[in-house]
């Protein structure tokens, strides 16, 4: 009955969010506030003491993992886009609670460190930077990331501060790789694929590269009746054209994805010519060549289009990621698992970003994916079965009783 208890855990969680369709869970935020003490209670019940960290993630360890043994991570996010789902980020904490409840109260003692964390950001919703979490823990944490603003003004800094993080402190979080036996997620698929084969579950083998960039279009304002169409500047005509031709490249361009998420117009008054346009644009690739070549394209077409109309154009960077490797260590022996749980193993590759683009810089990763309804993901009608929880905790569980003799065959 594992999967029944996940999926109604993952419905008390889901109950912590912004009034509206789906789920709205940022960082720091009075809802992240309010689903810390369902996660402590589960961390308790699994056997773990619960501590909310200098960055605002919640962190569970064992006994082995508090006196310093070498440690297996394993988690997720607990935070959402704006009207997501209840399943993207919170599966990965839900489920590997329930499993180490489950191993404890069949009397199974596992000779490792576990270290379970929800980690505090990984969407960046609010702050527009991600994986604040997993970043403190790999040691590559930016501090000009406590410098970022919300929508109504308020820096990460201070909102951290105010939510019991301690921002200076950041740095101290940074685990030993030493001691670090490697990190483990489990992940709604995000995708199609799994539905299409009839399959519950699948193993990772990458996390695809992941880059976004802030365009500001400037044209000129004015009286939308009075000024002659020949000859006007009107920075939402130019976005509007940047934005179709984003969508041609990417059409074009073998496996190049992306999307304009975002779009502010200034003034964004019903009889004012737009004086400016600020868009989001992400792209992605499983290959850091395509990624790149595909973004100088959509550049450049972007750069011609503003040339063309007569307006000034700002691109900015705000963020970036390559795209890193599952450990084939990791991918064998959740394979293993997969198949002493009765289950054909499946390798596939992340679309989406996640918490190991950053954890791969301190210990090798993986990451075991479970199918979701229609392969659809930020969206209110995320859905996933209690079956396929149910085969997803069975197959961490085997990989977990199964580690030691994996470790010993790697030498």
């Amino acid at each position: 009955m594992l999967g029944q208890e996940i999926l109604r855990r993952l419905d008390q969680a889901g109950d912590c969010s912004w009034p509206g369709p789906g789920v709205t869970r940022t960082f720091c935020s009075d809802e992240h506030r309010r689903v810390l003490p369902l996660i402590e209670h589960w961390m308790h019940r699994a056997g773990l003491a619960a501590e909310l960290d200098a960055a605002g993630n919640l962190v569970g360890r064992c006994p082995r993992a508090q006196s310093g043994e070498p440690t297996l991570i394993l988690g997720s996010h607990q935070d959402t886009v704006v009207e997501g789902g209840k399943y993207d980020g919170m599966l990965g904490v839900v489920l590997p609670l329930v499993a180490l409840e489950a191993l404890a109260n069949r009397g199974t003692t596992l000779p490792y460190g576990i270290e379970v964390v929800a980690f505090g950001d990984e969407e960046g919703t609010r702050f527009q930077s991600t994986l604040v979490g997993s970043k403190a823990l790999a040691g590559d944490f930016d501090h000009a990331m406590l410098e970022a603003r919300d929508a109504e003004d308020v820096s990460m800094r201070d909102a951290l501060r105010d939510f019991g993080g301690d921002p200076e402190a950041i740095d101290g979080l940074a685990r030993e790789a030493s001691r670090t036996l490697g990190f483990v997620e489990v992940h709604i698929e995000q995708g199609p694929l799994l539905e299409q084969r009839a399959l519950p579950v699948g193993v990772v083998t990458a996390i695809t590269g992941i880059e976004r960039h802030r365009v500001t279009v400037i044209g000129k304002a004015g009286h939308a009746g009075t000024t002659p169409m020949a000859g006007r500047r009107d920075a939402l005509v130019g976005a509007a054209w940047m934005v179709v031709e984003v969508d041609r490249l990417l059409n074009e361009i073998e496996d190049f994805v992306g999307v304009v998420g975002k779009l502010e117009v200034r003034p964004n008054a019903v009889n004012v010519i737009p004086a400016a346009v600020e868009f989001t644009l992400e792209l992605r690739s499983p290959q850091g060549e395509i990624r790149q070549q595909g973004a100088r394209q959509v550049m450049d077409a972007v750069t011609d289009i503003a040339r063309e109309r007569g307006l000034a154009l700002d691109i900015e960077c705000t963020y970036r990621a390559e795209g890193v490797p599952c450990a084939e260590w990791i991918i064998a022996a959740l394979e293993r698992a997969s198949e002493g749980c009765g289950q054909p193993p499946f390798r596939l590759f992340s679309g989406a970003g996640h918490d190991g683009l950053a954890m791969h810089s301190l210990t090798d990763i993986g990451m075991l994916f479970v199918r979701c309804r229609d392969g659809l993901s930020h969206h209110p009608d995320e859905a996933i079965s209690a079956a396929d929880a149910e085969v997803a905790a069975q197959v961490l569980m085997r990989f977990l009783e199964d580690l030691p003799a994996t470790l010993e065959a790697r030498g």
